[in-house]
């Protein structure tokens, strides 16, 4: 087999007429020729840090989504589904993967449960760090998100990275707003990335410690925009990623998007192009070919760099896309989950005042981090959400121990009625619903309760739900159902006065207790920045 056209060369930094040679899915030779062509030819493309679970569909239809955008693989935390059946889950997606051609790079979670004040459904344990660390198909440990374990000589979590260092695995970082002497210790204990970064002062300062910065454009988190002038001074320390994608964004384009907008505003090529090849085959010790001789036949045919359109993906030798066409099959597995939870009612998510001021969530688009703001609820004793005022009632309930229900204030989503709920409620995945009136807050949380996990909207008679048969927070059906489904809903939240760009995305994030300032847990408030539940009222 010959493939000819213009070679990207990230190695050499050309870009020349060539041809290659493919035999028994590796590159036997690449001849420089004189013939021109009108289609590119480079490295296919990795993601260097996603949750697949957050695409709310399996590994194999995520791999059959995203081959069509020149990804020929994932460095991937099972994160979210360890949290629902601990090793279990994170088996489930090795077993899924392995059912396509795509490269699945798995991590070992580094922290399940990420924190003692949220009930979840897994445990991943010293022993079954060691377990997973000797297993081939894990390649690093995952995201330390317990900082501050890091910091104060948390016995457990250096145990794991140690478990790491010691099977010469790397460990990747989450470190959000972290300096100093702090940043200092917590890089010293071995952590090599973060993909938290909001600020190139943050990154820079992470850099010169001598991290690797990730820079991610996801469904929530954007941060492409403040850290692409790394780019000038640091390509080799830079990789991309998505962290978090939902369906309706996968479907339209993946790492190829970060990289065509990067060339697009002047960006060098070869400088892009080693983020999301290069530097991740060489950080994770990846098996992916990278258009060298010798090497796997990865590789991607594209109609230029700045639009990247995929015309041809090829992943070992093996055409797995062709201009619209996927040549792979997937077939789904048996669906896992673990969801133990009975239905609420009104009186449950009453709230009494019990003091002057009411702690809020004041919620961002486009940001996971909150901020704490105070106001002065009414008179009445059973406080309600205030629609003029944007204060809305956000409700988390325990799903794995049947625990009640928690209750809380946030501001940012703009609701004018109705309420919305999802299982898929980083990291725990507990419901969480939120709403401008009991009833609906209500009739949301029992419909998860029905289907054993999805996501809901209503107002009064106006309903929609969908089911997320896999652990409550994935579907096996194929990316573009799911994310058609996934965009009816959304369109139903926007017509109920939401504006933000992805509201069932920021609401999953509003339980995800390691981002600053408050977030709401099955157990109440939370503060983010002394790892507190808080009351909700304050003198």
């Amino acid at each position: 087999m010959k493939i000819s056209g213009k070679l990207v060369d990230v190695h050499l930094r050309r870009i020349y007429p060539a041809t290659i040679e493919i035999i028994d899915g590796r590159i036997e030779s690449i001849e420089e020729t004189g013939n021109s062509s009108e289609q590119y030819i480079m490295p296919g493309l990795i993601d260097s840090h996603v949750h697949i679970e957050s695409s709310m569909v399996t590994p194999g239809a995520f791999a059959l989504e995203a081959v069509k955008h020149g990804t020929i693989g994932t460095v991937s935390d099972p994160h979210e589904i360890a949290n629902v059946l601990g090793i279990k889950g994170v088996e489930y997606m090795i077993v899924d993967g392995r059912k396509t051609p795509f490269y699945f790079w798995f991590g070992a979670p580094s922290c399940v449960p990420a924190t003692e004040f949220e009930t979840n459904g897994g445990t991943i344990n010293r022993d079954d760090i060691y377990e997973l660390m000797g297993n081939d198909r894990i390649k690093y440990l995952s995201e330390v998100m317990n900082f501050p374990g890091v910091i104060y000589d948390n016995d457990d979590i250096l145990y794991k990275i140690k478990v790491a260092k010691g099977f010469n695995k790397p460990v990747d970082g989450h470190a959000p707003g972290l300096k100093g002497k702090n940043l200092k210790k917590y890089i010293g204990a071995g952590i090599s990335t973060d993909h938290e970064c909001t600020t190139s002062k943050e990154a820079l300062e992470k850099i010169k410690l001598g991290m690797k910065i990730l820079i991610r454009e996801g469904s929530a988190a954007r941060n492409m925009e403040a850290l692409k002038g790394l780019f000038k001074k640091y390509p080799q320390k830079i990789m991309l990623c998505s962290d978090d994608i939902h369906p309706e964004m996968l479907i339209n384009g993946h790492i190829n998007k970060m990289v065509a907008k990067l060339v697009n505003e002047g960006y060098d090529l070869f400088d892009v192009l080693r983020s999301c090849t290069l530097n991740p085959v060489g950080h994770y010790d990846l098996e992916a070919g990278i258009l060298r001789k010798g090497d796997p036949a990865d590789l991607i045919i594209v109609d230029e760099p700045k639009k990247m359109n995929v015309l041809e993906t090829w992943i070992k030798g093996e055409k797995v896309y062709d201009r619209g066409k996927v040549s792979f099959r997937y077939n789904k597995g048996p669906a896992v989950n673990n969801f133990n939870c009975s239905e609420v009612v009104e009186s449950q998510i009453k709230v009494s005042k019990t003091g002057k001021r009411l702690k809020v969530m004041q919620a961002f688009d486009g940001e996971l981090f909150t901020r704490e703001i105070a106001v002065m609820p009414g008179p009445e004793t059973n406080v309600k959400a205030n629609i003029s005022q944007d204060i809305l009632k956000i409700v988390v309930k325990d799903r794995y121990t049947d625990g009640p229900p928690a209750v809380g204030f946030i501001k940012g989503f703009g609701l004018k009625e109705g309420a919305f709920a999802s299982s898929v409620a980083h990291d725990s995945h507990n419901i969480i619903c939120i709403g401008t009136n009991d009833y609906d807050i209500v009739s949301c949380i029992n419909e998860l309760v029905r289907l054993q996990g999805g996501l809901a909207v209503k107002s009064g008679k106006k309903e929609k739900s969908f089911q997320l048969n896999i652990g409550g927070i994935m579907s096996d059906n194929s990316c573009e159902e799911v994310a058609g489904s996934y965009k009816d809903l959304e369109n139903m939240i926007r017509s109920f006065g939401c504006n933000l760009k992805a509201p069932l995305m920021t609401l999953s994030f509003m339980a995800l207790l390691v981002i600053p300032e408050l977030k709401m847990s099955d157990r109440g408030l939370f503060d983010g920045r002394t790892f507190k539940i808080i009351p909700l009222f304050t003198d």
